[in-house]
């Protein structure tokens, strides 16, 4: 009797997370993750974001949970700007072919210029439709005012944000709705680059307040003394 009880503790324990329910939802995933979120706050392998802050590293260890992938991985490739998370695009892409619903992306790029324009496709196994995702141009990217990289790596960009707009489409439940690093990047206006495992909290720009003028000190009058004409000599 006593050996049954233990086998039935070890399978409560041992339960897996699932998607829908996440670490938050399991008691005994919630215990053991905070487990491992100390770990990851003591390490010099992950951004600095996630140093020192036990409540940063759970979410990131939800996602991963949720997304079923290495959460050392999603470390290094989750953001934060203007409070809200991002992952990049490459890890998006990752997720959305193994996911298996789809075919994984292919891409067709036609046009030059400012004319160069990209389609996203993927084939939907269930049905062996193949489905094209929204026209991505530089004319677009012109237009919105996106970011420098669309002028130093167009060809990458229009792939990704072909691929983004695709995946948000199609297949948002492959990355749990969360935008891309370089969508929220263009959508902040973000001059400055970002390097890997950095992390922005973009603010918005405040203009200074005008110093107030400052008065003209009113002149100092001298009195002036009127020679005397009268010479008593």
């Amino acid at each position: 009797m006593e050996d049954k009880q233990n086998q039935l503790v070890v399978r409560q324990e041992n339960t897996p997370v699932s998607q829908k329910e996440g670490l938050f939802f399991n008691p005994a995933a919630f215990e053991h993750a905070q487990r491992v979120a100390q770990v990851f706050t003591k390490s010099t392998m992950v951004p600095e974001i996630f140093r020192n802050n036990i409540g940063n590293c759970l979410i990131a260890l939800n996602y991963a949970a949720r997304m079923e992938i290495d959460p050392f991985m999603v470390m290094q490739k989750m953001y934060v700007i203007k409070g809200k998370p991002a992952v990049e695009t490459q890890l998006q892409i990752a997720l959305f072919n193994a996911a298996g619903k789809f075919t994984p992306i292919r891409y067709n790029l036609t046009g030059k210029g400012e004319d160069r324009q990209c389609v996203a496709i993927a084939t939907e196994k269930a049905t062996g439709e193949e489905i094209e995702g929204p026209v991505v141009s530089l004319k677009m990217a012109k237009a919105e005012g996106w970011g420098m990289k669309w002028k130093t790596l167009p060809e990458l960009m229009l792939r990704y944000r072909s691929a983004a707009f695709f995946i948000r489409l199609y297949s948002p439940e492959t990355t749990l709705g969360i935008a891309t690093r370089e969508e929220a990047e263009d959508i902040q206006e973000v001059s400055e680059p970002v390097q890997n495992g950095e992390f922005l909290d973009v603010e918005p720009e405040t203009t200074p307040e005008p110093e107030p003028e400052k008065k003209a000190e009113p002149k100092k009058t001298v009195p002036v003394t009127k020679p005397t004409t009268d010479d008593p000599y």
